[in-house]
């Protein structure tokens, strides 16, 4: 079969959330970037093929790429469709410049030179052909971190040992057991009474005894995750076996639903069974630091932060839907935890970073960390640093320990949040006049672009309004840098689990959020260079190439209401 070869400085194994914005990050940062994914769609455990919710930190609704994405969901998605969220995935890697996509192309083996990562193969189904891509540096963003038992990077599978990291819900004795995977089902609403015909190999269950703590009625934001199996065997081989078990519940459960006792679903169907199963945990890379649960409680302070966490540590029990007890534990953190660059490169390989829920974390911090939107800041926080370990000729270990600052702010520059840091403004804004409409603009360069606590870190604004900076001389400008509000307050909505006829009033509409400034234009010395009438993104950099002794931003229209915020503004 024929081998086609690829030239890369960056490689990426695996198009879930984590490695598309790894992916994405290092290619917008100018590294020429080969993404490898063995799936059709990208997504991961977001896509058309399992429908998992992108899930993240509690009150802290991440920012950077994942935002971008969702926003791009929420303008084109009105009527929540997976092919519509599968497409806009699809565009933001397929057209992105740096990029090739190997779709349908699944990683088989990787050569080593001199302990370093040489190259990957992967075999590529539907053109049969192999795909080989030799690169400087490589990600695995694969989930079940398939690059480790290929190179010989270190890892760990199931659960640690109280005594190792003194961690309230470790185990007295270290074992293998992990969280299981997930069949996920989805109903739609019709107009009358529907049959449901359960297949023969489908299991039984003739009463709710079948179903302890685990609410099965369709309403409020059911996905029936607790359809779980496989935390007590072989995470990676014996994956099929258990997908053939969690079909059986899946049908089973439906069949429950549908034809014994009431469950207000007597006009439903069912409209979706996912066959690929939704994974949590299986191998886990070791990095030059192990995330642990004391970390994920108390902060998580890294001098080398580069993404943050916020989900519960929401540890399943291996048992799934077999155990009859609470199917899960979770302790919610206080604030949001930092995560280090140092848990996101390998050990032992020099030129092998991660991504997802493969990173370098203990089993309990894994449970809070693996959810998607942390992911998502995973994988853009490595496609950064690998842009810098590029510009420097250095490895991932030895440019966290020489420009971990250049990093952060780049990340941050990118609208990437990292709790205790401020970013850096620009020396020409901060040195500059800066004169508003109305209101107090100096928030608009405090470095601080969302709200936190009591302080808004934002200009007021309306209709009409403007700010304008004044500088010293006519001076050459590059970019202008504008981050508009997009509610990080906002209900927490994602891709709706199933479908009434009529969507209820307490559910959060598919739209762009009203906050969004929708129509603004830039003037250069009174004269207008930009003009923007249908914005719905929060960060927008616009290039500028020329000189000017002021540069303005006027605020021409409003999504609703007679007020918003915006949080910077800055010339560079």
């Amino acid at each position: 079969m024929e081998t086609i070869r690829h030239k890369a400085e960056f490689c990426v194994v695996g198009g879930g959330i984590a490695g598309m914005c790894a992916a994405i990050a290092a290619a917008r940062h100018g590294v020429k970037t080969v993404l490898m994914h063995e799936r059709p769609v990208l997504g991961g455990n977001a896509s058309s093929e399992i429908r998992m919710w992108i899930c993240g930190a509690y009150k802290y609704l991440e920012t950077g790429l994942i935002e971008e994405i969702r926003l791009e969901d929420f303008y084109r998605n009105n009527c929540p469709n997976y092919s519509v969220w599968d497409s806009i995935l699809y565009e933001k890697v397929k057209f992105q410049e740096n990029l090739t996509c190997l779709l349908n192309c699944s990683c088989m083996d990787a050569s080593l030179e001199n302990g370093r990562i040489r190259s990957v193969k992967g075999w590529q189904l539907t053109t049969q052909c192999f795909h080989e891509v030799e690169a400087d540096f490589f990600a695995d963003c694969s989930g079940d971190s398939i690059l480790a038992p290929l190179t010989g990077a270190e890892f760990r599978i199931g659960r640690e040992a109280k005594s190792e990291f003194g961690e309230t819900l470790a185990q007295e004795v270290a074992d293998k057991k992990t969280m299981g995977m997930s069949c996920l089902l989805q109903a739609r609403e019709t107009d009358s009474p529907r049959k449901f015909i359960p297949p023969a190999w489908a299991y039984k269950y003739p009463s709710d005894d079948a179903f302890p703590e685990r609410g099965h009625r369709l309403e409020g934001f059911q996905n029936f995750w607790w359809i779980e199996l496989g935390g007590a065997q072989d995470s990676i081989r014996d994956t099929e076996d258990i997908r053939d078990e969690l079909l059986k519940v899946t049908f089973g459960l439906w069949d429950h639903i549908k034809n014994h006792g009431d469950h207000g679903a007597d006009n439903w169907v069912l409209d979706w069974v996912g066959f690929l199963p939704g994974k949590r945990e299986s191998r886990r890379y070791v990095g030059d630091h192990i995330l642990s649960e004391k970390e994920v409680l108390s902060g998580g302070k890294f001098d080398d932060i580069v993404a943050y966490g916020g989900w519960p540590i929401d540890d399943h029990h291996p048992g799934g839907f077999n155990h009859f007890g609470p199917p899960n534990t979770n302790i919610l953190p206080e604030q949001p935890y930092g995560i280090p660059l140092r848990s996101l490169y390998s050990k032992n390989v020099p030129n092998l970073l991660f991504a997802g829920r493969n990173i370098s974390a203990s089993h309990t911090a894994l449970s809070s960390t693996r959810v998607m939107a942390t992911c998502a800041t995973l994988g853009q926080a490595v496609g950064t640093a690998v842009s810098h370990a590029l510009r420097h000729g250095l490895t991932p270990r030895e440019v966290c320990a020489k420009h971990i600052r250049d990093i952060q702010n780049t990340l941050m520059d990118d609208d990437c949040y990292l709790p205790g840091l401020k970013r850096p403004v620009a020396a020409l804004s901060a040195r500059a006049k800066l004169a508003a409409s109305d209101g107090n603009p100096e928030p608009l360069r405090n470095g601080m672009d969302r709200p936190l606590g009591s302080e808004s870190n934002a200009w007021s604004c309306g209709r009409g309004s403007c700010v304008e900076y004044t500088f010293e001389r006519k001076t050459p400008l590059s970019e202008a840098r504008i981050v508009f509000d997009s509610d990080l307050d906002r209900i927490h909505y994602n891709m709706i689990s199933y479908y009434p006829k009529m969507l209820p009033e307490w559910m959060p509409k598919f739209e762009t959020p009203s906050t969004l400034v929708k129509a603004f234009h830039l003037e250069v010395d009174g004269v207008e260079i930009f003009r923007e009438t249908n914005n719905y993104q929060r960060l927008v950099k616009i290039p500028l190439a020329c000189k000017a002794s002021t540069l303005r931003l006027v605020i021409d229209e409003l999504r609703s209401g007679k007020e918003t915020r915006v949080f910077a503004f800055e010339a560079k």
